[in-house]
C-alpha cells in the first residue's frame, strides 16, 4: 500500500468555498492534499484537514522564494502540518542550460534548505519540463542539478512534465531513487498546451512509473488542467492508482 495525496492546485477555482472543496475531495476517498498557498490561514486550514481527517503530505510554495525572510513560510507550512517544504519553480529556465547556471540553482536550494533545516522542515524541488529538457554530457539538467544540491534536498518528480521534456521517467525515478519523496502522477497526450486526462487513460506508462518510485514516496495526483469534469477525473485517477497500487 502507497501513500496517495492531492495538489489543490488542480481544484484552484474551487478553492473559494475551501471547506466544501476539502470535503467533497476528502468524500472522493482522498486521505491526504498538497497545498500551494500555505500561507493563506494556515491555522484555519488545519482545523479544517483535521475535521475532516485530512493529512497534508507536502505543501508548493513560491513565497520562500520570494520573500526576503523565508522563515514566517516555513512556520505556515509546519502549521498546516507537514515537514516537506516543496518549491515549484522559481528558478529561470535558463539556469538550467549550463553548468555555471546549475550552480547557481544548486547554491539557491541549499541556502532554502539551510533555512528550512533551522525550522524543523525538509526542502524539496519540482520540476515542470525546463529541468529536463536541457542534456549536458549526456544527463537531464535535473540529475545533474541534484548531484550538485545538498543531499539533504529531496524531489518531488512530477512525472509527467519529465516525460514531456523527453526523459525516460521510469529511469529517472530509479537513478534519484530515494532522493524522491514525492511524485506527481498525471496523465494525458505529453504535449504541451493540451489537458490532461483521467490518470490511466492518455499515454503515460503509469504503471512502469509507480513501479519505479520509492514505495514511500507519495503518490500525488494533480491535473495542470482537465477538459472534463475535474472531481470526476480525480475519482477516476484515485481509484486507477489504488487498483495499481493498493487502497
Amino acid at each position: 500500500m502507497t501513500r496517495k495525496s492531492v495538489q489543490l492546485y488542480t481544484v484552484r477555482e474551487h478553492m473559494t468555498d475551501r471547506e466544501g472543496t476539502l470535503r467533497r475531495l476528502a468524500d472522493i476517498g482522498f486521505t491526504a492534499v498538497e497545498p500551494f498557498d500555505p500561507t493563506t490561514d494556515p491555522t484555519g486550514f488545519r482545523a479544517l484537514a483535521d475535521d475532516l481527517g485530512l493529512a497534508v503530505s507536502g505543501a508548493h510554495a513560491m513565497a520562500m522564494l520570494r520573500e526576503p525572510d523565508p522563515a514566517p513560510v516555513f512556520e505556515a507550512i509546519a502549521t498546516i502540518g507537514t515537514d516537506l517544504a516543496i518549491l515549484p519553480a522559481g528558478i529561470p529556465e535558463a539556469e538550467f542550460t549550463s553548468h555555471d547556471g546549475l550552480k547557481r540553482a544548486a547554491d539557491q536550494l541549499n541556502a532554502l534548505a539551510a533555512k528550512a533545516a533551522e525550522a524543523g522542515l525538509r526542502f524539496g524541488y519540482h520540476n515542470h519540463w525546463w529541468e529536463f529538457e536541457p542534456v549536458l554530457e549526456g544527463r537531464h539538467a535535473l540529475e545533474i542539478l541534484a548531484d550538485l544540491v545538498d543531499p539533504s534536498v529531496v524531489f518531488e518528480v512530477d512525472t509527467y512534465w519529465s516525460t514531456v521534456g523527453g526523459a525516460d521517467t521510469p529511469a529517472v525515478l530509479e537513478r534519484l531513487g530515494d532522493r524522491v519523496a514525492a511524485l506527481h502522477v498525471k496523465d494525458g497526450p505529453t504535449v504541451k498546451g493540451e489537458p490532461n486526462v483521467a490518470v490511466g487513460t492518455g499515454a503515460m506508462p503509469v504503471p512502469a512509473v509507480l513501479g519505479a518510485a520509492p514505495q514511500d514516496a507519495w503518490r500525488v495526483i494533480e491535473f495542470d488542467e482537465c477538459a472534463t469534469d475535474i472531481f470526476e477525473a480525480l475519482a477516476a485517477s484515485l481509484t486507477y492508482v489504488n487498483e495499481l497500487e493498493g487502497a
